[in-house]
C-alpha cells in the first residue's frame, strides 16, 4: 500500500523500473519475510533502530536488506521526539510500492487458540495473519487457524496483486467467525480504511489556515485541481491558479506534478481543504495606481465578452473593462461581439482607475479620436450635408454626417409641401439624402438637420435680387414700440426699427376712407390726401401706410430682412 506521507526525497533506494526487478523484489521480500517468521516469534513486534529522520517521515532498520518507513506524524501527534539511534518496536503492515517496509509502532499480536480469536472479534481489534494461498473468490490466511479474506476485501485491486501477497504476513480484522463450524472470515480492508482515516483526521487537526503546503497534484477537472496534501485531498480551484485567467487547468497543471500552495480554508464539517496558488504570488493590483493612469492607453488582450462589454487583460492579474457604450462613436452597439473578439489585441484608453475596487475602465472609441473635436468647423449653420439615413423615429430620421457623427431631421424640417405623419413616408434607412445644418450643440452632441430649407421660396428669391442698401417699398402691417413689421410682397416681410420722433399717433387721418386691402388702393388713398407733397414735419408711421425703405441687412440663412426708412 502506498503512503501518501512519505516524499520521495526520503528515500534511499531508488524503485525498480523492469519486470525482471520487480520480480527479484518480490522474491527477495518473500524470503526475508519467511526467514523471519520462526516460531518462537509468530505475532510478537520487531525491534528496529532509527537511521534516519526526513522532513515527514521515519526510516527504520528492521534487520532487512530494504528499511522500513513510519511517518514522522505519528510521532508529531503523540508528542514525542525521534531521532537516529532510537530503539522501536514496530510492526510490519506491507510493503509500498517503491520496495520500502510500511511499518506500525508497537506490535500486533497473532491469536493462538479459538479464545483468543473470540476475544479479538468481539473487541473488533487487528490481528496479525499470513496468507497462505489464492482461492476461489478470495485467500486463505493462517490466523492461527485457517482462515477466508474474500478479494473484495483484501485491498489489491486485482488478482496479481492478490498473488503477490502470498506469504506475506498482512495485519487484519475478523469479520465472522463460527467456532463450530471452524469458519473465520477475515477483512484486510477494513484495517487500511481506518487508517486513511485516521491519517486524514490527524492532517484535518494539523493544516491551518494560511499556512504553506507541499502537495502534489492527484486529478485535474474542468473546475480546478484535486491537490495531495499529506494524505488529504484540498481543491484548487481554477480561479485561484494564476493571476491570469486560465481556462482549463490541465493548461497549467498536470497530474503528480509538486506544488507549493496556501491554505485558504478549511471546513470541518465537509472536510474540505481550498488551496491557492496565485495568492503565493504578488498581488499586481497593489501597484495599479502608480502604473496606470486616466488619459493613457493601454494594450490587451480580450479575455471574455459580457452583455454589458468585453474584459481585457492588460497585464497577468489585472482586467479592464470596456463598457459597451464607450466602443464606438459611429454606431450603437447592440451586442460586444459586434465590435470585439475573445483573443483579440485591442489598445483603448484608461477612463479611470480604482484599485480599491479592483476595477480599470477602458474606453476603445477614445483611442480612435473625437470625432467631435472638429465637428464645429465641419459641419458650420447654413453648411449643407449629404449622407444616408441611418434610422428612423416616429419624430424624425437620423442621419450620419461622418464616423460617429450623427445629425437629426425633424418630421416638421423634411417638408415645406406636404404634412408629414411618419418620415417613413418620406424616408427609408440607407437612402442618402441632402439637409441642411440648422442647429449646432457640441455640448450637447447634437446637430440638427432640416430638408425642407433646401427648398427655393420666393423671400430666397427676393433676397438673391437685392443687395443691402437698395431702396424697397412696403406696407407697414404692424408697429409695436420702436419695431414695424413691413410686408414687402406675398409672403415676404421685413423688419424696421422707428426712431421715437417718427412714430404715429394711434388714430387715424380725418377724411381718409381708402380701401387698403391692397397696395394699388393704399397708393391711391396716399396721393388723394394730399400727403404726396414735401412737408416739413415726418409723417408717422403707422399699420397701413405705403413706405419707402431702405435695405440695411440680408440674411439668406435665416430667411431674414432688416429695413430702415428713407
Amino acid at each position: 500500500m502506498s503512503n501518501p506521507i512519505v516524499s520521495n526525497s526520503s528515500r534511499t533506494e531508488s524503485p525498480a523500473t523492469n519486470e525482471t526487478d520487480q520480480s527479484f523484489r518480490d522474491a527477495l521480500s518473500q524470503f526475508e519475510l519467511s526467514k523471519s517468521r520462526k516460531p518462537a516469534e509468530a505475532g510478537k513486534g520487531r525491534e528496529g533502530t532509527v537511521i534516519a529522520v526526513t522532513v515527514d517521515s521515519v526510516l527504520v532498520d528492521i534487520g532487512f536488506k530494504t528499511e522500513g518507513i513510519l511517518p514522522l506524524a505519528t510521532f508529531q501527534s503523540a508528542g514525542e521526539a525521534v531521532k537516529a539511534g532510537d530503539k522501536l518496536v514496530v510492526s510490519i503492515k506491507g510493503r509500498d510500492p517503491e520496495g520500502y517496509y510500511e511499518l506500525s509502532l508497537g506490535k500486533i499480536e497473532r491469536p493462538k487458540d479459538w479464545a483468543s480469536l473470540q476475544k479479538a472479534f468481539t473487541e473488533k481489534t487487528t490481528i496479525v495473519g499470513t496468507v497462505t494461498g489464492v482461492v476461489k473468490g478470495g485467500l486463505t490466511v493462517d490466523v492461527g487457524v485457517r482462515a477466508f479474506m474474500p478479494a473484495s476485501r483484501s485491498g489489491a485491486r486485482d488478482t496479481a496483486e492478490m498473488e503477490k501477497l502470498v506469504e506475506q504476513e498482512i495485519r487484519c480484522r475478523i469479520s465472522k467467525l463460527d467456532e463450530i463450524e471452524e469458519d473465520v472470515v477475515v477483512d484486510r480492508r477494513i484495517v487500511f480504511e481506518e487508517e486513511e482515516r485516521a491519517v486524514k483526521d490527524r492532517r484535518y487537526s494539523e493544516v491551518k489556515e494560511g499556512a504553506i503546503v507541499h502537495g502534489t497534484v492527484r486529478s485535474l477537472t474542468d473546475y480546478g485541481a484535486f491537490i495531495d496534501v499529506g494524505g488529504v485531498d484540498a481543491l484548487l480551484h481554477v480561479s485561484d491558479i494564476s493571476r491570469s485567467r486560465v481556462s482549463k487547468p490541465a493548461d497549467v497543471l498536470s497530474v503528480g506534478q509538486e506544488v507549493d500552495v496556501k491554505v485558504l480554508k478549511i471546513d470541518p464539517e465537509k472536510r474540505r481543504i481550498s488551496v491557492g496558488l496565485k495568492q503565493l504570488e504578488p498581488d499586481p493590483w497593489d501597484s495599479v495606481a502608480t502604473k496606470y493612469k486616466p488619459g493613457e492607453r493601454a494594450r490587451g488582450t480580450v479575455t471574455r465578452l459580457m452583455d454589458f462589454g468585453a474584459f481585457v487583460e492588460i497585464e497577468p492579474g489585472i482586467e479592464g473593462l470596456i463598457h459597451i457604450s464607450e466602443m464606438s462613436w459611429a454606431k450603437k452597439v447592440r451586442t460586444p461581439s459586434d465590435v470585439v473578439k475573445p483573443g483579440e489585441t485591442v489598445e483603448a484608453v484608461i477612463l479611470s482607475v480604482s484599485p480599491g475596487e479592483r476595477r480599470i475602465s477602458l474606453g476603445l472609441k477614445q483611442a480612435l479620436g473625437d470625432p467631435w473635436a472638429d465637428a464645429a468647423q465641419k459641419f458650420a449653420v447654413g453648411s449643407v450635408i449629404e449622407g444616408p439615413v441611418t434610422s428612423l423615429t416616429k419624430f424624425g430620421a437620423f442621419v450620419q454626417l461622418s464616423e460617429g457623427i450623427e445629425g437629426m431631421i425633424h418630421i416638421s424640417d423634411m417638408s415645406a409641401e406636404k404634412r408629414i405623419n411618419h418620415p417613413q413616408d418620406m424616408l427609408k434607412v440607407g437612402q442618402v439624402v441632402k439637409a441642411q445644418v440648422i442647429e449646432f450643440d457640441s455640448e450637447k452632441r447634437r446637430v440638427k438637420l432640416g430638408m425642407k430649407q433646401l427648398v427655393p421660396t420666393s423671400i430666397e428669391e427676393y433676397i438673391a435680387e437685392r443687395q443691402v442698401g437698395d431702396v424697397v417699398s412696403g406696407r407697414v402691417m404692424e408697429v409695436s414700440g420702436e419695431q414695424a413689421r413691413v410686408e414687402l410682397g406675398e409672403g415676404i416681410q421685413g423688419r424696421c426699427r422707428i426712431p421715437a420722433e417718427a412714430t404715429a399717433e394711434k388714430e387715424t387721418q380725418t377724411g381718409s376712407k381708402a380701401d387698403l386691402s391692397s397696395l394699388t388702393s393704399l397708393l391711391q388713398a396716399r396721393w388723394k390726401s394730399g400727403t404726396a407733397g414735401g412737408s416739413s414735419k415726418p409723417e408717422g408711421v403707422r399699420a397701413g401706410q405705403i413706405r419707402s425703405f431702405r435695405v440695411a441687412k440680408l440674411d439668406a440663412a435665416t430667411k431674414k430682412i432688416d429695413l430702415e426708412l428713407v
